[in-house]
């Protein structure tokens, strides 16, 4: 073989360019993959974000890797899952409601040319692992996946009643039995792990670690609450600034604090004289001045976000210890993580699961709480609005990612605006997997996501034409820095410059018009092309 031959065929062994500083030599295998999602958590939950809670596990993972500071989900579960494991728009592929398909969303299924990653990588040898909340339509064994724990309660942290290992149906679990989902979801992850050092070492693997942490209720262990008692009884106003302060300190951001939005709750929690008469005179459902709660308000909402916050220790302390199981597996250096939460924190109050006793100790098995607006507002310091909502405090989230051999840089922050849409191309271009371009000899829709590789060299943006929400009819497309968004259907659009006012203060719809006009027939463009996707393969009497 000539020089020039040697030299096409190691260029063609490389999975990514080196002059982006990410290179794969030909005799490396290519990247081990793990995504681990929280559920409920706010922008500035975790300590690299500016909380006060302590995170030193996802703290080393951004001080030894990336942390973006745009990137975005959905703004809720399911089409935040769908998402990451499709590449697509929820919409696109009926894993969320539109106008002329209301049906579609929790429990609609995906085109049969929707495939999810771990079906993209089994086809270049990698093994494909799930654990914790699954939330997508079909089983995960029938999805790419070689093992997977699914927990399909998410009212229960004690004692789950529907929860799956290899989709096959577990027994309940008792009350008392020892079990809690933050760790039951990480010791099978560590199961898997430790198989795949003893059976399979020699191929890479992906794993889907989704934790249920911290989505209501709240639920924790005693020791992990105990830890925070009394942190939080200076109140919201103060902690919220406090972390607003120390985001601008690591130069997360430099827009202003958005002011706490008094009236502002999910419609479908209950009236507040509801909320009092079954949880308790402690219980508040607005988001008002701290100065204003009584004595016994400010005890009991302490209380809740003491819970909060054990529920994010604990979870940090069971990525640490896979982190640990990654390390003495050896394969921690080549192994991609990405970190993300699937929505903003939660504002909701909802009773659900076996209903909420007010005599047993908040944070047990047997209360059901929720975080509610006043410390959602913290946790998404320092944005507008909640889970649900497609403001930024909706749809912000961390991201952290961390891979020692692919990484040139580390503990710096990404700027580029982003969407968990990117996360399928990202991955498939460091590892070599293809996207399925047809299906049952059709072709398959182009995807919309772009590779953030080249953010993962340097802090450079990741082009893209547009990034779109809807969810429960709030709507929103950002363009750039410009942004688009209103609460509901009928709401007003309010227009935002996100260079200059990430916290979407100061609304210019008024000023410019034009923009608005422009940017809203954008975002109805693309809700018809989705719309005409999402309905291309239904059978007719669907579609009517």
């Amino acid at each position: 073989m000539n020089s020039s031959a040697v030299f096409r065929l190691s260029i063609g062994l490389f999975v990514w360019s080196s002059l982006l500083g990410i290179v794969l030599a030909a005799d490396k295998t290519p990247p081990n993959v793990v995504i681990i999602l929280a559920d409920d958590l706010g922008f500035s939950d975790l300590g690299c974000y500016g909380g006060e809670i302590e995170t030193p596990n996802l703290d080393q993972l951004a001080a030894r890797g990336l942390k973006f500071t745009q990137f975005y989900n959905t703004a809720r579960c399911w089409p935040t899952r769908a998402g990451i494991m499709t590449g697509y728009y929820a919409q696109q592929v009926r894993r969320d409601s539109l106008p002329q398909l209301p049906s579609a969303g929790g429990g609609a299924n995906r085109p049969a040319w929707a495939r999810l990653l771990p079906e993209m990588l089994r086809n270049i040898g990698y093994r494909n692992y799930h654990s914790g909340k699954w939330h997508i339509d079909g089983l995960p064994l029938k999805n790419g996946f070689d093992h997977a724990y699914t927990l399909d309660d998410h009212n229960r942290f004690f004692s789950p009643q529907f929860h799956t290992e290899d989709d096959k149906p577990l027994p309940p679990v008792e009350l008392g039995s020892g079990y809690y989902a933050t760790t039951a979801i990480a010791d099978h992850c560590l199961k898997c792990l430790s198989e795949h050092a003893l059976e399979h070492a020699s191929k890479p693997f992906f794993h889907y670690l989704c934790f249920t942490s911290p989505h209501f209720p709240l639920h924790a262990l005693p020791e992990d609450i105990a830890k925070y008692k009394d942190r939080y009884t200076e109140g919201w106003d103060v902690i919220r600034a406090r972390r607003f302060a120390r985001q601008r300190e690591l130069g997360l951001l430099s827009c202003e604090l958005a002011p706490r939005a008094e009236k502002t709750s999910p419609p479908w929690n209950p009236p507040e004289s509801e909320l009092r008469e079954r949880i308790g005179p402690g219980e508040i459902g607005r988001a008002v001045a701290w100065t204003d709660l009584t004595e016994e308000q400010k005890r009991f909402q302490a209380d809740k976000m003491a819970i909060h916050a054990a529920m994010v220790d604990r979870m940090d302390r069971e990525v640490g210890r896979v982190i640990d199981q990654l390390r003495a597996m050896d394969v921690l250096e080549n192994t991609l993580i990405f970190f993300l939460s699937d929505n903003g924190a939660s504002a909701e109050q909802l009773i659900r699961g076996d209903g909420h006793d007010p005599a047993v100790p908040a944070g047990s098995a047997k209360s059901f709480l929720g975080l509610g607006p006043g410390w959602s507002t913290v946790s998404n310091a320092p944005f507008r609005m909640h889970k649900s909502w497609v403001h930024e405090g909706g749809i912000a989230t961390p991201l952290i990612v961390h891979w020692p051999q692919g990484l040139t840089t580390t503990g710096e922050l990404r700027g580029t605006a982003s969407h968990l849409i990117d996360l399928v191309p990202t991955i498939l271009e460091v590892t070599g997997a293809n996207r399925f371009e047809t299906w049952n000899g059709d072709p398959v829709p182009a995807p919309p996501g772009k590779s953030l590789v080249p953010a993962l060299a340097r802090d450079v943006g990741v082009p893209h034409d547009f990034l779109w929400w809807y969810h429960s009819g709030n709507r929103a497309i950002r363009i750039g820095d410009w942004k688009l968004v209103s609460w509901g259907e009928q709401g007003p659009w309010e227009l935002f410059d996100l260079n200059a006012d990430r916290s979407e203060t100061h609304n210019l719809a008024a000023e410019l018009p034009g923009k608005v006009r422009q940017m809203e027939q954008a975002w109805k463009s693309k809700l018809e092309e989705f719309q005409e996707l999402a309905k291309r393969d239904l059978p007719k009497d669907a579609k009517d």
